[in-house]
């Protein structure tokens, strides 16, 4: 085989590029746009006016005026999340803002509720998967299994939803931190709060007393009820904190059956909240959803820290939106 011959080079003369006025170029940044300095002693507000108004900084801004007006409006304000929230401290703030009335309804995964369960039960949740894994003893707490289980099966008999009655239980229950457990702030809120379960994920369904029918039909029974959810969202936000897989495909599943009964649920906000940008949030929470009507966002970076962000803008823009007519 003969040697190929290289490509051609142009010769090119640099002298004849062309240039423009900069003024009159198209930018992404601008003064207007870009953050202030800050100064000890400043408020949670100040504070939160001087970071730039540019890329997440604009979403969060954008975030935060679509939940305040959606909830201002009546709208709803939905949440789905995974475990990992749970487990890295943000019960407290998320029953505050349901108490506040701010989240309107919240969807969890199986391993919500374990964590939720254990955190009200136990004062403690999140075990260190690899030694117990190695002797075959990781998930297998009695009484989180025990618990559980026979709730759910308590639930299936009564043709009731698994999130529902949990949360009733947790709230009547003798349990010492039930402050801290989002099912039972539902159940005493009247919030709904529903469970998504998918068999075999959870460690729950490797006990004895795991029953998987009844599993099947509670969290049956809570994608129609977070279906009802979805149905009434249109003008308000869903917001997917931390689930990668379950929650963004119970959703879109969820979207698809209110529209399927006549439910346009447009214009519609979505925001995805996780610490990594995964496949499934993009597609089935961020795009595909508001592509008929309203905007997607995404803010990435770890949950302890970008929820109470979220959650304290929030509280500062309902307090302006309130204060003049106290005022009066």
């Amino acid at each position: 085989m003969k040697a190929l011959k290289p490509p051609p080079r142009p010769k090119l003369d640099v002298r004849r590029a062309q240039t423009y006025p900069l003024g009159g170029r198209a930018s992404k940044v601008a003064a207007r746009e870009v953050g202030h300095k800050l100064e000890p002693g400043l408020s949670f507000a100040q504070w939160l006016d001087r970071i730039p108004n540019i890329l997440a900084g604009e979403d969060l801004r954008i975030a935060v005026d679509a939940i305040t007006k959606a909830r201002l409006a009546g709208k709803g304000v939905a949440l789905g999340m995974g475990a990992h929230p749970i487990k890295v401290g943000l019960s407290p703030m998320i029953i505050d803002l349901m108490e506040r009335g701010v989240i309107t309804s919240v969807a969890l995964n199986g391993a919500g509720i374990i964590h939720d369960f254990e955190l009200a039960a136990a004062g403690k949740t999140s075990e260190d998967v690899g030694p117990g894994l190695d002797k075959g003893r990781f998930g297998m707490a009695r009484e989180t299994g025990a618990v559980l289980n026979r709730v759910i099966k308590q639930a299936a008999k009564k043709s009731r939803g698994l999130g529902e009655t949990l949360g009733a239980h947790i709230a009547v229950g003798k349990y010492p931190h039930r402050d801290l457990s989002i099912l039972a702030a539902g159940a005493r809120l009247d919030v709904p709060v529903t469970v998504h379960v998918a068999i075999g994920t959870d460690i729950i369904h490797m006990h004895p007393s795991a029953d998987g029918a009844a599993i099947g039909k509670t969290s049956l029974r809570d994608f129609h009820r977070l279906a009802e959810v979805v149905a009434g969202l249109a003008g308000g936000v869903y917001v997917n904190l931390g689930s990668a897989v379950v929650l963004p495909e119970v959703f879109v599943k969820a979207l698809n059956l209110a529209r399927n009964l006549g439910h346009k649920v447009r214009p519609l906000t979505t925001l995805d909240l996780d610490f990594l940008r995964h496949y499934r949030p993009g597609v089935n929470v961020v795009s595909r959803p508001t592509a008929a009507g309203g905007r997607g966002l995404r803010i990435t970076g770890h949950h302890e820290l970008l929820f109470p962000l979220l959650a304290g803008a929030i509280l500062e823009r309902l307090e302006a939106a309130s204060a003049p007519k106290r005022q009066r």
